[in-house]
């Protein structure tokens, strides 16, 4: 493993309890970061805390990303533990299920863009002012390929991932001299429980779709993501990375 040095750097993870959220707190953790999780499921914190102990400080807090007052609260007592807020991963998402556009009922749409769009806006709300005050931070935002090319059977899903990309960019272009780079990783599908909310069917679609033939790996993102939250990153903003096996097409 390549060493990435974000010693004294102070992150926040969102969805980091499990899946790729987990890897990235791992990884972030082995480069030196504090890392605070946040997770809508209070008990998987407790055990990803308990987990990842012997690898740095790990910080906790219950937060509802649909709710700009729970992220608010959860941005305050995260910078007031950790003395700052230097790195930003929103890696939180879910997939809300697959279906025919016009057969998603609304509350499954709005659900989905309730966390995976809302969620990154009001957690870049409540943390770019902490960045601000300290002069330095580094966004990183975990969008998705069909956020590029619209997955069929997922328009919620796909919509809201290619809002993330414009969040990415808008935001970029508006901290572009502050010291404050905003980046966005586009993978195809990693190997997570994610997977279990998803008709097989649309899972064989989208391994079809991947030239390498084969799933991505959480340690696969969690190294990118790594990069993207060190000083090196320093020329890149409002920018997509793509993770894809090939996938992607521009």
């Amino acid at each position: 493993m390549n060493q990435i040095a974000l010693h004294h750097k102070k992150a926040v993870v969102t969805g980091g309890a499990r899946g790729i959220g987990r890897a990235i707190a791992e990884r972030l953790l082995d480069s030196g970061a504090t890392v605070a999780l946040w997770d809508v499921d209070p008990g998987a914190l407790q055990t990803a805390a308990s987990d990842l102990a012997d690898r740095g400080t790990v910080h906790t807090v219950p937060v509802d990303l649909a709710s700009p007052e729970s992220v608010e609260s959860a941005a305050e007592a995260t910078a007031a533990a950790l003395g700052g807020i230097d790195i930003l991963v929103n890696n939180a998402g879910i997939t809300g299920g697959n279906a025919k556009t016009w057969e998603i009922a609304p509350a499954d749409w709005q659900r989905v863009l309730a966390i995976n769009l809302n969620g990154p806006y009001y957690c870049c709300r409540s943390v770019v002012p902490h960045m601000l005050k300290g002069g330095y931070g580094r966004i990183v935002n975990i969008a998705s390929i069909a956020g590029k090319e619209g997955n069929p059977n997922a328009a919620h899903y796909s919509a809201s991932k290619a809002g993330v990309i414009a969040l990415t960019k808008s935001l970029g272009k508006e901290l572009a001299t502050s010291n404050i780079t905003v980046n966005a990783v586009t993978p195809a599908v990693i190997a997570t429980d994610i997977l279990l909310q998803m008709q097989q069917s649309h899972i064989d679609y989208m391994l079809s779709k991947i030239p390498m033939g084969r799933f991505g790996r959480k340690e696969e993102a969690a190294a990118l993501v790594a990069w993207l939250c060190s000083e090196e990153c320093s020329f890149s903003t409002g920018a997509v990375f793509d993770l894809s096996g090939g996938r992607a097409t521009y």
